[in-house]
Protein backbone atom coordinates (compact mmCIF):
# COMPACT_ATOMS: atom_id res chain seq x y z
CA UNK A 1 0.00 0.00 0.00
CA UNK A 2 1.34 3.41 -0.96
CA UNK A 3 1.05 6.24 1.55
CA UNK A 4 -0.76 9.06 -0.26
CA UNK A 5 -0.63 11.55 2.60
CA UNK A 6 1.38 14.64 1.70
CA UNK A 7 4.69 14.97 3.52
CA UNK A 8 4.90 17.67 6.16
CA UNK A 9 7.05 20.60 5.09
CA UNK A 10 9.02 22.34 7.79
CA UNK A 11 9.17 26.14 8.00
CA UNK A 12 12.84 26.03 7.00
CA UNK A 13 12.05 23.92 3.93
CA UNK A 14 9.39 26.38 2.81
CA UNK A 15 11.85 29.31 2.96
CA UNK A 16 13.90 30.00 -0.17
CA UNK A 17 17.54 28.96 0.00
CA UNK A 18 19.97 31.77 0.74
CA UNK A 19 21.93 30.94 -2.41
CA UNK A 20 18.69 31.34 -4.39
CA UNK A 21 18.09 34.78 -2.86
CA UNK A 22 21.69 35.83 -3.54
CA UNK A 23 21.35 34.73 -7.18
CA UNK A 24 18.00 36.51 -7.53
CA UNK A 25 19.50 39.74 -6.19
CA UNK A 26 22.52 39.32 -8.46
CA UNK A 27 20.32 38.89 -11.54
CA UNK A 28 18.17 41.92 -10.74
CA UNK A 29 21.20 44.06 -9.90
CA UNK A 30 23.06 42.90 -13.01
CA UNK A 31 20.13 43.81 -15.27
CA UNK A 32 20.02 47.29 -13.74
CA UNK A 33 23.80 47.75 -13.92
CA UNK A 34 23.84 46.55 -17.54
CA UNK A 35 21.50 49.44 -18.38
CA UNK A 36 23.52 51.98 -16.39
CA UNK A 37 26.84 50.93 -17.89
CA UNK A 38 25.43 50.71 -21.42
CA UNK A 39 24.58 54.42 -21.19
CA UNK A 40 28.30 55.07 -20.64
CA UNK A 41 29.40 52.82 -23.51
CA UNK A 42 30.60 50.12 -21.11
CA UNK A 43 29.65 46.63 -20.05
CA UNK A 44 29.16 45.70 -16.41
CA UNK A 45 32.39 43.67 -16.54
CA UNK A 46 34.26 46.70 -17.92
CA UNK A 47 32.80 48.83 -15.12
CA UNK A 48 34.07 46.26 -12.61
CA UNK A 49 37.55 46.30 -14.15
CA UNK A 50 37.67 50.11 -14.20
CA UNK A 51 36.50 50.20 -10.57
CA UNK A 52 39.34 47.84 -9.64
CA UNK A 53 41.83 50.03 -11.51
CA UNK A 54 40.56 53.09 -9.69
CA UNK A 55 41.29 51.39 -6.37
CA UNK A 56 44.57 49.84 -7.55
CA UNK A 57 46.12 51.81 -10.41
CA UNK A 58 48.91 50.24 -12.41
CA UNK A 59 47.78 46.64 -12.46
CA UNK A 60 48.82 44.31 -15.25
CA UNK A 61 46.13 42.60 -17.31
CA UNK A 62 46.74 39.33 -15.42
CA UNK A 63 46.36 41.05 -12.04
CA UNK A 64 43.28 42.88 -13.24
CA UNK A 65 41.73 39.60 -14.46
CA UNK A 66 42.13 37.96 -11.03
CA UNK A 67 40.57 40.93 -9.25
CA UNK A 68 37.73 41.35 -11.78
CA UNK A 69 36.51 37.73 -11.85
CA UNK A 70 37.34 37.07 -15.52
CA UNK A 71 39.84 34.82 -17.27
CA UNK A 72 43.19 36.26 -18.40
CA UNK A 73 42.13 35.76 -22.02
CA UNK A 74 38.89 37.67 -21.53
CA UNK A 75 40.77 40.45 -19.74
CA UNK A 76 43.28 40.75 -22.57
CA UNK A 77 40.38 41.41 -24.94
CA UNK A 78 38.71 43.75 -22.46
CA UNK A 79 41.88 45.77 -21.90
CA UNK A 80 42.29 46.14 -25.66
CA UNK A 81 38.70 47.35 -26.00
CA UNK A 82 39.03 49.78 -23.08
CA UNK A 83 42.27 51.15 -24.49
CA UNK A 84 40.65 51.59 -27.93
CA UNK A 85 37.78 53.52 -26.28
CA UNK A 86 40.26 55.80 -24.50
CA UNK A 87 39.18 54.47 -21.10
CA UNK A 88 42.63 53.28 -20.05
CA UNK A 89 46.22 53.93 -20.97
CA UNK A 90 49.00 51.39 -20.59
CA UNK A 91 52.64 51.98 -19.79
CA UNK A 92 55.54 49.53 -19.64
CA UNK A 93 56.63 48.53 -16.15
CA UNK A 94 60.03 50.11 -15.45
CA UNK A 95 61.29 46.84 -13.94
CA UNK A 96 59.98 44.57 -16.70
CA UNK A 97 59.30 46.24 -20.04
CA UNK A 98 57.20 43.25 -21.20
CA UNK A 99 54.57 43.97 -18.51
CA UNK A 100 52.12 46.76 -19.32
CA UNK A 101 50.53 48.61 -16.41
CA UNK A 102 47.00 50.00 -16.86
CA UNK A 103 45.79 53.39 -15.65
CA UNK A 104 42.48 55.24 -15.87
CA UNK A 105 41.97 58.22 -18.14
CA UNK A 106 39.81 61.28 -17.54
CA UNK A 107 37.24 59.73 -19.88
CA UNK A 108 36.98 56.59 -17.75
CA UNK A 109 36.81 58.60 -14.52
CA UNK A 110 33.79 60.48 -15.89
CA UNK A 111 32.11 57.22 -16.97
CA UNK A 112 32.91 55.59 -13.61
CA UNK A 113 31.34 58.50 -11.75
CA UNK A 114 28.11 58.14 -13.75
CA UNK A 115 28.05 54.35 -13.25
CA UNK A 116 28.71 54.79 -9.53
CA UNK A 117 25.67 57.06 -9.27
CA UNK A 118 23.54 54.35 -10.86
CA UNK A 119 24.98 51.67 -8.56
CA UNK A 120 24.41 53.92 -5.53
CA UNK A 121 20.79 54.45 -6.55
CA UNK A 122 20.30 50.69 -6.94
CA UNK A 123 21.81 49.96 -3.52
CA UNK A 124 19.79 52.69 -1.84
CA UNK A 125 16.59 51.33 -3.37
CA UNK A 126 17.48 47.74 -2.45
CA UNK A 127 18.35 48.68 1.13
CA UNK A 128 15.61 51.25 1.63
CA UNK A 129 14.00 49.42 4.54
CA UNK A 130 17.25 48.26 6.10
CA UNK A 131 18.79 50.15 9.05
CA UNK A 132 22.43 51.28 9.10
CA UNK A 133 23.20 48.59 11.68
CA UNK A 134 21.55 45.90 9.55
CA UNK A 135 23.46 47.12 6.49
CA UNK A 136 26.75 46.84 8.38
CA UNK A 137 25.80 43.36 9.59
CA UNK A 138 24.79 42.32 6.06
CA UNK A 139 28.10 43.57 4.64
CA UNK A 140 30.05 41.65 7.32
CA UNK A 141 27.97 38.52 6.79
CA UNK A 142 28.34 38.56 3.02
CA UNK A 143 32.11 39.19 3.32
CA UNK A 144 32.36 36.24 5.72
CA UNK A 145 30.36 34.05 3.31
CA UNK A 146 32.64 35.03 0.42
CA UNK A 147 35.74 34.25 2.50
CA UNK A 148 34.35 30.84 3.47
CA UNK A 149 33.52 30.03 -0.13
CA UNK A 150 37.03 31.04 -1.19
CA UNK A 151 38.39 28.29 1.05
CA UNK A 152 35.68 25.86 -0.10
CA UNK A 153 36.29 26.46 -3.83
CA UNK A 154 38.93 23.77 -4.02
CA UNK A 155 36.78 21.17 -2.30
CA UNK A 156 35.04 18.57 -4.46
CA UNK A 157 31.33 19.03 -5.02
CA UNK A 158 29.00 16.85 -3.02
CA UNK A 159 27.60 13.87 -4.92
CA UNK A 160 24.09 14.27 -6.30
Amino acid sequence: MIDSAPAQVTAEESEPRIIYLVKRIEMIARAHLDGVTREQGLTTLQYTALSVLRAQPGLSAAQLARRSFVSPQAMTEMVGALEAKGMIRREPDPGNRRVLRAYLTDTSRTALHACDRGADLLEEHMLGGVSAQERAALRRTLAACAAELDTFAGAPAAPT
